[in-house]
């Protein structure tokens, strides 16, 4: 009876030795491992968002005159500005304001073909009535300002489409008498690049031909910018 648990008992100490053998190995050294080398480098910062593009100017000006790339509108067949285009009308006042050196503005009024060419251009001619009006009551003398009603006798489109017509139905600035400018310019002596260091109003009326000093400053006349607003029918 005796040898068959013997016989257990050794193959359990048996069994027992793979899983003795296969136990955690536990190191004796308690120092703290030293990395050899420079660490890897932080990544790099996500890059800068990309600035929103500048909304377009509605109201600009060039050397001819002030333009508004957005019409102004009126109430259909009547001169009365709509309350939509107050604010447009605010920019423009705002250009007369901030470019005193424009003496000068021939406000004009434009329609298409539909009606006769008598009542158009007594609409024309009330219309820009109106918005000289306007200008007037927001702070721009009166004696830069003067009205012209054309009717549909200027068309700048086909007045057969609709398309055509609504570009006809438009009022216009157009500078008539401005102060020429001159930018004052410093040349580097080195590089010879140009830099704008004044620029003021000149007594000529005409562009100016003035020459450098010798202390590499010269003036260069700087013609102004008009901007052109369109009405609507």
């Amino acid at each position: 009876m005796n040898k068959p648990t013997a016989g257990k008992a050794w193959m359990a100490a048996l069994l027992c030795l793979p899983m003795v053998a296969c136990g955690p190995t536990i190191f004796a050294d308690a120092d703290a491992l030293t990395v050899v080398g420079e660490p890897p480098p932080p990544p790099p910062p996500p890059p800068e968002p990309e600035p929103e593009p500048e909304p377009p100017k509605r109201v600009e000006v060039t050397a001819s005159a002030i333009v508004i790339n957005e019409k102004i509108l009126f109430e259909v067949d009547k001169a009365e500005i709509r309350s939509e285009s107050f604010s447009l009308m605010d920019e423009i006042t705002k250009v007369f304001i901030d470019n005193p050196r424009i003496k000068k503005v021939s406000v004009e009024g434009h329609t298409d073909s539909d009606g006769s060419s008598r009542y158009n251009k007594k609409l024309s001619q009330k219309r820009a009535d109106s918005v000289m009006a306007y200008l007037v009551e927001h702070g721009v003398a009166q004696e830069r300002l003067e009205a012209v009603g054309h009717g549909e006798e200027k068309p700048i489109a086909d007045n057969d489409t609709d398309e055509g017509k609504e570009k006809n139905r438009r009022v216009e600035f157009i500078i008539l008498e401005q102060d020429e400018m001159t930018n004052v310019v410093e040349i580097d002596p080195e590089t010879g690049e140009e830099r704008v260091v004044e620029t003021k109003p000149s007594d000529a009326k005409k562009p100016s031909s003035a020459r450098a000093k010798p202390s590499a400053a010269k003036a260069v006349a700087a013609p102004a910018k008009v901007d052109s607003a369109g009405g609507d029918k």
